[in-house]
């Protein structure tokens, strides 16, 4: 039997089944408590409640590695560093005007409240064996992004849908992602990557991407649990359009719309999130994606050695995540999740469902 395949389905299909299973529960035993001071003046979220405006700002950083999931993968989608920033009363700076520009074209330039934000961060991939220096065109190649983001968020009227769209610059194939590699893995003693100038655009290239979505409550706004449906779509380095299903469930005191792992993808936005003093909850979802381009597999102009042709690729993919979030008293928060999707390359050595698993610390003011 093959164990680590066996440990890779129970990751990416029944984890999120359990922690909904465990939320639900979660859900029954707060219900049945009489004390609501973890709340203070802010219990008891009602419609209004729901609308309430994101004036507040907040910073999130979060970081994701293979290593966090249990077996100790490294390979694939192999870490990320992402920092965050937003208010809702921050002006839009000029990374914002291509974006605000887009939005306008698909008359997307309203909302009853809106919000902010800039985002930058780094991540990478490698195959499974690292100590190989040559190319190797048996498994997937080495990748790397270096981004900066600006994101608006448009809540719509009657508070039940929300419009998030973000435009990325970014750098392919530069060495730092690869360095930061190499310095983590001599620190804790591992093997280190050798094989990084094969990566996609070695050498750096740049390239963008512009993400739009609606998210949608599903249900009555609550203090206990939500549920809702996301439609995304992006063009750039990453195109796709997406469909999914999210929850989350226990003590609720944020506007539902202010936590969306959902939209993350790899490390862009998996650190934008906004909580209120007094949360706890269990998260989790499920997607399907139709990815018509990746260019961490695929390359973009620059020559690569190592890539794969559109052919070669899956281009329906099922994700899935899991995690809990607990919010202090002081405005501090933390996460901790589990993510992963079906295999991307129909076939052989690099034909294998990706899982990670991230860390994310925040505060709100």
């Amino acid at each position: 039997m093959n164990f680590r395949a066996l440990g890779e389905r129970v990751l990416l299909w029944v984890v999120p089944a359990v922690a909904a299973a465990l939320a639900l529960n979660v859900v029954v035993a707060f219900a049945e408590e009489s004390d609501q001071s973890v709340f203070g003046p802010e219990a008891g979220l009602g419609a209004s409640d729901s609308l309430r405006p994101p004036g507040m700002s907040r910073w999130s950083l979060s970081y994701e590695n293979d290593f966090f999931v249990p077996g100790g993968r490294d390979q694939d989608y192999t870490y990320g560093l992402t920092f965050s920033y937003s208010e809702g009363a921050l002006d839009p700076g000029w990374l914002h005007a291509p974006l605000l520009w887009l939005d306008g074209r698909l008359g997307i330039d309203e909302g009853i409240y809106t919000r902010s934000g800039y985002e930058g961060g780094l991540y990478g991939f490698t195959p499974e064996d690292i100590t190989i220096a040559e190319p190797n065109p048996d498994d997937r190649p080495y990748a790397s992004l270096i981004y900066v983001s600006a994101s608006q968020e448009r809540v719509g009227k009657g508070g039940r849908h929300v419009w998030r769209s973000q435009i990325s610059y970014g750098l392919l194939g530069t060495e730092l992602v690869g360095q930061v590699q190499e310095e983590f893995h001599r620190w804790i003693g591992n093997d280190e990557p050798a094989g990084w100038s094969n990566q996609i655009s070695n050498g750096g290239e740049p390239t963008a991407r512009y993400a739009l979505s609606r998210l949608r409550l599903m249900s009555a706004p609550s203090d206990r649990f939500e549920w809702r449906q996301t439609q995304a779509v992006s063009v750039g380095y990453l195109t796709e359009a997406s469909w999914a299903l999210s929850f989350r469930a226990g003590k609720l005191n944020s506007s539902w719309y202010q936590f969306s792992p959902e939209l993350a993808s790899y490390a862009e936005m998996s650190s934008r999130a906004q909580h209120v003093a007094g949360e706890r909850f269990f998260w989790g979802g499920v997607a399907v994606k139709a990815r018509a381009y990746n260019v961490f597999l695929q390359g973009q102009f620059r020559d690569s050695v190592v890539t794969y042709d559109s052919g070669e690729l899956n281009h329906f993919i099922l994700e899935a995540w899991a995690g809990y979030t607990h919010s202090f008293a002081n405005g501090y928060y933390a996460s901790y999740g589990v993510r992963g999707h079906s295999a991307e390359i129909k076939e052989g050595a690099a034909s294998r469902n990706v899982v990670w698993g991230g860390l994310m610390l925040g505060r709100r003011w």
